[in-house]
């Protein structure tokens, strides 16, 4: 692995990502979170301020999973499709670089994009003198740029052997699997079956656990867990990138062109 040439990779590919109207998202995230201070007064008299606090980190956490999907799926698959992928596995690049860099540069896009929607959200809770616990606010941000990379990396997997919409659609299937597989759980327990019950044990163990990355409404309470669960929660976060990362590149290597 050449570093260079991965970072010369996430370089580009962070310039053509946020070029693909990818700053829109900070105008509609900023229009939405004006339209909620108006509105949420009216409707929530007396918690209108928790509200708005869960709802900025929910907005955040939605825009941002959706450019992670959308953007990460094309990553690979528009390359294949367009015959460009051709060009560079030409070069002096391996496609373990080729998949590294492509991750690198939309996480880049994802911390910008987050980095932007939080100093906007900080922004308007200061200037509505809402009250908020900074530490706790941006230890969920920062969780959640983990959950994001995670998610890339499950984009990046699906992008590899299969189409753009597909990719897509499996993409925000594991996205909603990987924050209600605990519930998933719960539910198998409670049939009391035990063929669903090992099936439901069965995709906990496969799926993503995005919960252990969501800290929104701990945040919003000023509220985190001690400090070794929010280590482990990171790591397992991490790994489960990693692993996904390896995969994507193992299939890419095996594909042909």
């Amino acid at each position: 692995m050449n570093l260079v040439r991965i970072w010369v990779i996430a370089a580009n590919g962070f310039r053509e990502t946020i070029r693909d109207r990818i700053l829109y998202f900070i105008g509609f995230f900023a229009l939405l979170l004006l339209l909620a201070l108006q509105l949420l007064p009216q409707v929530a008299v007396g918690t209108d301020e928790k509200i708005f606090l869960d709802f900025g980190l929910g907005a955040i956490g939605l825009l941002s999973a959706m450019v992670a999907i959308f953007v990460g799926t094309g990553l690979i698959s528009k390359e294949i499709e367009k015959r460009t992928v051709l060009v560079l596995i030409s070069k002096p690049v391996s496609r373990g670089e080729f998949i590294l860099g492509k991750h690198l540069g939309l996480c880049s896009v994802e911390a910008v994009l987050v980095g932007a929607m939080a100093l906007i959200y900080l922004g308007l809770l200061r200037w509505s003198q809402i009250a908020f616990q900074l530490g706790s606010l941006l230890v969920s941000l920062l969780y959640l740029l983990i959950e994001l990379a995670l998610l890339t990396a499950v984009a990046m997997v699906f992008s590899v052997f299969t189409s753009s919409i597909l990719a897509t659609l499996l993409s925000i299937g594991i996205y909603f699997m990987g924050h209600f597989s605990r519930d998933l759980l719960k539910l198998g327990k409670i049939t009391e079956n035990e063929n669903i019950e090992a099936l439901t044990q069965t995709l906990y163990l496969i799926l993503p656990d995005l919960e252990r990355l969501n800290l929104r409404n701990q945040a919003v309470y000023g509220l985190l867990p001690n400090t070794s669960e929010l280590l482990l929660d990171a790591l397992y976060g991490l790994v489960y990138m990693v692993l996904l990362l390896t995969v994507a590149i193992l299939v890419f290597s095996q594909r042909e062109f």
